[in-house]
């Protein structure tokens, strides 16, 4: 293994790098504290650095201030250049793809299970003799409460103990409670063992995109993550299919047992094609090998650590302090996080509003039994999937039109064009679906609005999900779970109040609003963001920086400038 301190890579927190070996090409990203490549102006190129606790340019008398007598014994560790096996962003394509497919996965089986117990609540309420409606929508939406907590500490113990093993240890967690679930003997059991299963099978939500940011280059991300994205919403959906089949021919019990074998299986194929890809915990364990072949007593350097940690922040309460209050901190000072949140916390609302009413709207408009009517859940997919692959094919599209129309230079506002569509195909499924059932017209009628909502819904779910990665990358799974838990949230609160609001205004009113509700919210956030994105990324402690020099023509792999939440 390359000495770390003879491969160009010494940088802490303020200090220049120093490159007795052959320097990097422009196509290697810099990272705090390394000067910019040559062809930016001089000044930059002499006095702009980044500190790598805040981000901020520091001027180069500071950085020197800083340096001076601090890294004469620290040997740093880093990627022993650009092109690294080692680092999951050199992976060949093929494992890049199972790493994704494999989180796409665990992704998709634990909303299964957020839904697929929707068409045997009848049968649940009879059992447990349950007769309040807002404790029937409980025993499904509950599992959704426990999307809004979990991440909340399984993105950031992702940034500490790396991505692969929270996804694997948090699935188990799900497993053993879900599995409980099929044998609950009462309805307490059965709200507790479903928020605990939701708990574990939170982590793909928030953590995945994390991975996600660590395998692909800007410009790659969009197709995976428009597949990875489209796993939480098409898990609900087959789930009720699902699900009326099985309460109608079984009992609710094999509900859970059913996706438990599933997911024993999703568990097998992880533990052999999920690898660890979080590049601070990677350069971690290098750092660990080092440190102990390290000669102590003939070595000038004494102490190894990588160039993601800094000199005040080293002891394991700090780190994991951090760690843990950082998605609070993304969303209380981050009005990205803020206006996104609040979007997908509404279109959020809306999909699990229609998934456990749907079986209300076909049973009682169209008086179909459960397994015919979980069928309908189908237009719903089918909205969901022909989006997504239509996102998937000119998301990277008119991320690269734009970054070349922008002198070559990426940014995270270039996702914005495809959540637009998504805006307006929300509002008009929704008042096209309300008030056909209200009118009891023709059951396709009110399928194809239910299929225009899926569209919207993954047009702008994934718009969002891929802004979010681009904009804080190395601290992905931080910002996605803020995100991600006020979308909970609604997602356990809307089916709770949607019968009665169906049962008071009717379908057709009842969308209306919404609808209302979704061009009030979803029109404005789309200008924002492409107005006022960079602004405020700018300005941010925690979100990427715009470059400051022209990329060369070889400099496609690495538009997103060095902060201490982006290095990559």
């Amino acid at each position: 293994m390359p000495d770390a301190s003879t491969s160009g890579n010494t940088p802490r927190k303020t200090t220049p790098v120093s490159s007795p070996s052959p320097p990097r090409s422009d196509s290697a990203p810099t990272l705090p504290g390394e000067k910019l490549p040559e062809d930016a102006d001089e000044k930059t190129a002499e006095e702009r650095v980044y500190d790598a606790e805040t981000g901020r340019r520091v001027d180069k008398g500071e950085q020197e201030r800083k340096a001076e007598g601090e890294d004469d014994n620290v040997l740093w560790v880093d990627w022993d250049g650009p092109k690294d096996p080692l680092n999951p962003k050199n992976w060949s394509y093929r494992r890049k793809w199972a790493a994704t497919i494999v989180v796409s996965s665990f992704t998709f089986i634990s909303p299964v299970s957020s839904s697929m117990v929707a068409p045997a609540t009848e049968q649940i309420a009879e059992q447990f003799g349950i007769t309040s409606p807002i404790l029937i929508a409980m025993t499904t939406s509950v599992f959704v409460l426990g999307y809004a907590f979990g991440p909340l500490i399984l993105g950031p113990l992702s940034e500490i103990y790396g991505r692969s093993r929270v996804i694997q240890f948090s699935n188990l967690f799900y497993l053993a409670w879900n599995i409980a679930c099929g044998f609950a003997k009462n309805r307490s059991q059965l709200i507790a063992f479903r928020f605990l299963a939701g708990l574990g099978g939170s982590a793909p939500l928030s953590v995945g995109g994390g991975v996600l940011g660590d395998l692909w280059h800007p410009e790659e991300r969009g197709r995976a993550i428009a597949i990875y994205s489209l796993a939480p919403l098409l898990g609900p959906v087959a789930g009720p299919v699902c699900g009326g089949w099985i309460a109608e021919n079984s009992t609710w019990r094999w509900v859970f047992w059913s996706t438990s074998i599933v997911d024993v299986l999703v568990q097998i194929s992880g533990l052999f094609f999920l690898q660890e890809t979080y590049a601070p915990y990677l350069l971690e364990q290098k750092a660990k090998k080092i440190d102990m072949n390290l000669d102590v007593e003939n070595s000038p350097k004494k102490i190894v650590r990588t160039v993601y940690e800094s000199q005040e922040v080293r002891s394991w309460q700090n780190i994991f302090a951090r760690a843990l209050t950082r998605p609070f901190q993304l969303f209380a000072r981050e009005a990205i996080v803020q206006i996104l949140g609040i979007y997908m916390a509404f279109i959020y609302g809306i999909f699990y509003l229609f998934l456990t009413t749907m079986p209300l709207i076909f049973s009682h408009v169209y008086h179909e039994g459960p397994g015919i009517g979980g069928l309908h859940y189908i237009a719903l997919g089918v909205g969901l999937t022909l989006s997504s692959q239509f996102n998937a094919r000119f998301m990277d599209k008119v991320y690269l039109r734009l970054k070349k129309k922008n002198g070559g230079v990426g940014e995270p506002e270039f996702r914005i064009p495809t959540m637009i569509p998504g805006t307006f195909c929300l509002p008009i499924g929704l008042l096209l679906s309300g008030w056909a059932a209200q009118n009891n017209l023709h059951w396709i009628v009110t399928d194809i609005g239910i299929a225009l909502v899926g569209a919207g819904l993954i047009l702008v779910f994934q718009s969002i999900q891929t802004y979010v990665v681009d904009a804080f990358t190395l601290h992905a799974a931080s910002a996605l779970a803020a995100v991600s838990c006020l979308r909970s949230l609604a997602g356990f609160a809307f089916p709770l109040f949607a019968t009665k609001m169906y049962n008071k205004l009717g379908y057709g009113k009842g969308n209306t609003i919404l609808a209302c509700l979704g061009i009030l919210l979803g029109c404005p956030a789309p200008f924002l963001l492409w107005t006022y994105g960079k602004r405020i990324r700018m300005s941010s402690t925690y979100a990427s920086k715009p470059q400051t020099h022209r990329p060369s023509d070889h400099d496609s792999k690495t538009n997103e400038v060095p902060t201490p939440e982006n290095k990559t």
